[in-house]
């Protein structure tokens, strides 16, 4: 197995910034709802039409190929909330309900290659997800919450930013949550300053089957974890515990599941987090580094047609924030530009799938 070793710790102060932000004060803004505008609709209906009409296939589209000009100050206000200000920005009013799947594919896909690289969110090399109920079981260690109806808990997913398209919501509930990871670090430091040290320590998850060459099926990296530029954080409760069942792992300690059970008893505070309803064509941005993102239970429709559909996207952006070194030499592996690369699993080409029955 191998070492981990960590820094000494040092004095630690609460963080400042537009980072740190409470879910009681957002609920009365509106600044992070970002509708489009007729004249952005017009311009990106034109060009999902002639990406269309190109038979383009969906993975092998480039920013150089949705030509959005008229688009590229939404672009900035998206790149500059989740990169650069509060983590997170709504889009509102993408026309879903009157393009086909392969349509609303092409507008997401493409206005996401303006962010960033999209990377595989999962082992069959997948850089177009579909968070939809496809019955699976968030119990085995293989399976993922999103091909589920259950709630989620809050965590954080494996790139830069991700990504939602609400195509479709649900009959009731799947309300979406997020949270503030650098509130929460200055929360734990108030609140619960004996507990922090073990989230600052590295935290052992399970790979769910997804694992790269060379490399184990586990990997340890730290929940919280400080940087000249403030924070970054990771976290996945449940595949903390799906690990467990690897021998070679160290089992999990007291110390370290009371801090998690504080954190999580912090991220549900209706006071720090901020809970959202999805609308049909509603994109949703968010830093992985910066929020965790959770995901209520929900109810769908009885016609198949009608039942609940987000696409989502993982994309590597070159002017994310700076990452500690295991973030990419022990947990993903780096992109060209040295920005997470997601879960790539050896022999498995990028593909972006339009059918969610996989």
């Amino acid at each position: 197995m191998n070492e981990i070793t960590t820094a000494p710790m040092k004095p630690l102060a609460p963080l400042g910034g537009p980072q740190v932000w409470y879910g009681r004060d957002m609920a009365k803004r509106t600044d992070w709802i970002r509708p489009l505008t007729a004249a952005e609709i017009a311009e990106l209906e034109t060009a999902v039409a002639e990406l269309d009409r190109s038979g383009i296939d969906i993975a092998a589209i480039g920013p150089q190929h949705l030509k959005v000009p008229g688009l590229q100050p939404l672009i900035e206000d998206i790149r500059k909330s989740v990169l650069h200000g509060t983590g997170f920005l709504l889009v509102r009013g993408v026309p879903v309900q009157r393009w086909s799947v392969r349509q609303c594919a092409i507008a997401y896909f493409g206005l996401g290659t303006h962010l960033g690289e999209p990377v595989s969110q999962n082992a069959m090399g997948h850089i177009l997800g579909h968070v939809k109920d496809i019955g699976a079981d968030y119990a085995k260690p293989e399976h993922r919450g999103y091909q589920t109806a259950a709630r989620l808990a809050y965590h954080c997913d494996s790139s830069d930013i991700v990504g939602l398209l609400c195509l479709k919501p649900a009959k009731a509930g799947g309300k979406s949550s997020i949270v503030s990871s650098w509130t929460l670090f200055n929360e734990m430091l108030k609140r619960h300053p004996d507990l922090l040290p073990a989230l600052m320590q590295p935290v052992y998850r399970d790979r769910r089957g997804e694992v790269p060459d060379g490399a184990e099926p586990w990997y340890a990296v730290p929940v919280f974890n400080l940087t000249s530029e403030g924070l970054v954080a990771t976290y996945v409760r449940s595949a903390m515990q799906k690990a467990q069942r690897f021998p070679e792992v160290p089992r999990l300690t007291p110390e370290l599941v009371a801090a998690c059970d504080a954190m999580d008893a912090l991220a549900e505070n209706p006071d720090i987090h901020l809970d959202m309803d999805f609308r049909p064509g509603d994109m949703q941005f968010v830093s992985n580094h910066w929020i965790m993102h959770s995901r209520t239970a929900y109810e769908d429709f009885p016609n198949p047609e009608d039942r609940r559909h987000l696409f989502r996207l993982w994309l590597a952006c070159p002017d994310g924030p700076s990452l500690p070194d295991v973030y990419t030499r022990v947990w993903q592996g780096a992109t060209a530009n040295g920005r997470p690369a997601g879960i790539r699993v050896p022999g498995v080409p990028l593909s972006a799938p339009l059918d969610a029955s996989w």
